[in-house]
């Protein structure tokens, strides 16, 4: 474990802000980089996980408050991280860790924020912060420290009226998360092929997948790898044809950042997809794409879901999982009972709603029952988190093989 670039103690931390767009303010100390960060302000209520988190491609362009009081006591590691580099937009959390403690860390947190420019505040009350959030919802903020702190905000009796107004201003300017677009920033600019590992390392593979990343999780296509899965990751602007040049078993569409309405190429690819009676599975983004390609809307949820301990009805089985979250939309889709699918006079078939959220009765996943396909909302690769979910990874390919075994039957 390194020590190097041990983090300052209180006394040497200089101000920082946190300033919310209804005006609400905090003033704390600056962690990580200095200098100005802007984006939508969400907590995460994981007691681990941070290094999964900060890497996690869906929090593109999002200030994450972390609800854990202490943070950065395991360090960072080369094993964890979920993408080849931190997303959020900045970082909130109450009690920095001095120096690591973990035989596995390689280098402090604060250290790799700061070299990722990542722009945090420490020594706030993220507690009141939650609550704040809880009631008032998600919304756009900004921290402000270094040179990008205006004068008078590090008064000791409190900012002046006239820093908070100048830093509301920069808030306020910024785009609202609804209506953007995201998923092209964090997709790969190149597909890649991850082989079958583990027992199936070197052997034939039992499936090929095409897998669209809109912002996948490094551990989604290690789940696929280690069950004898080749999957190719492809790239959220991948085309129908290039799709089926793949002739894939099946396809998959991965969880990413922003508003699913905006996502009309994604939508239109995986129309293709069901057309053509691929087998598909999405999770996250790909569970609210599948729902947008049946005709259901999607909407909006007040502070949404983050963190590694929501619990889902699975209502085929009655089963409560533990799951992993992070979305801030949802699919708007009936729940009593299987509906048709909206989009083009029911051409898809019935859709019945196959998982619940427990908290808030939030559609959880989908299922298409005239049709290959199914989706869930929470993170069944589960990094970090609980592993409840992990059997919906054997679901897609005990799908994938039994529906090739029907169509070589019905091949003539």
């Amino acid at each position: 474990m390194s020590t190097a670039g041990t983090p300052p103690d209180a006394r040497t931390r200089s101000t920082a802000l946190l300033v919310l767009e209804d005006g609400y303010v905090l003033c704390g100390k600056a962690y990580g980089a200095s200098g100005r960060a802007l984006g939508e302000i969400v907590f995460n209520t994981g007691m681990t996980g941070y290094q999964e988190t900060l890497t996690d491609p869906s929090y593109h362009r999002q200030i994450v408050v972390m609800t854990a009081p202490h943070v950065g006591n395991t360090g960072v590691n080369d094993e964890d991280p979920e993408s080849s580099r931190i997303w959020v937009a900045g970082y909130v959390v109450r009690d920095p860790a001095r120096r690591a403690s973990s035989w596995r860390a390689r280098r402090e947190l604060e250290d790799e924020l700061r070299g990722a420019a990542v722009v945090g505040v420490c020594e706030i009350d993220t507690r009141a912060l939650t609550r704040h959030l809880r009631e008032r919802g998600a919304m756009r903020a900004g921290i402000f420290s270094g040179a990008a702190l205006p004068a008078g905000a590090d008064d000791p009796a409190g900012p002046s009226a006239a820093a908070v107004e100048i830093c509301l201003h920069a808030v306020r300017s910024a785009p609202l998360m609804a209506g953007q677009a995201l998923a092209a920033e964090v997709s790969t600019p190149r597909g890649y092929v991850v082989e079958p590992s583990g027992d199936f390392a070197g052997r034939e593979p039992v499936a090929v997948v095409a897998a669209v990343d809109l912002g996948i999780k490094a551990r989604t296509p290690f789940q696929l790898a280690e069950r004898g899965v080749r999957v190719h990751v492809m790239p959220q602007s991948t085309t129908l044809a290039e799709l089926l040049a793949l002739e894939p078993d099946g396809v998959f569409f991965s969880n990413g950042p922003g508003d699913p309405s905006t996502a009309g190429h994604e939508v239109d690819l995986l129309r293709g997809v069901l057309d053509a009676g691929i087998p598909f599975f999405g999770i996250c983004l790909g569970n609210q794409i599948l729902g947008r390609a049946l005709g259901y809307g999607t909407y909006k949820l007040a502070y949404g879901h983050r963190g590694v301990n929501q619990p889902v009805l699975d209502r085929a089985t009655g089963r409560v999982e533990i799951t992993a979250h992070n979305h801030g939309f949802a699919v708007d889709a009936p729940i009593e009972a299987p509906s048709v699918s909206p989009y083009d006079s029911g051409r898809y078939g019935r859709v019945e709603v196959s998982h619940l959220g427990l908290n808030d009765g939030v559609v959880e996943g989908l299922r298409a029952l005239d049709l290959p396909a199914f989706s869930v909302q929470y993170h069944p690769e589960a990094a970090a988190g609980p592993h409840d979910g992990e059997h919906l990874f054997d679901r897609f390919v005990d799908l994938m093989v039994s529906h090739r075994a029907d169509h070589r039957q019905e091949a003539p």
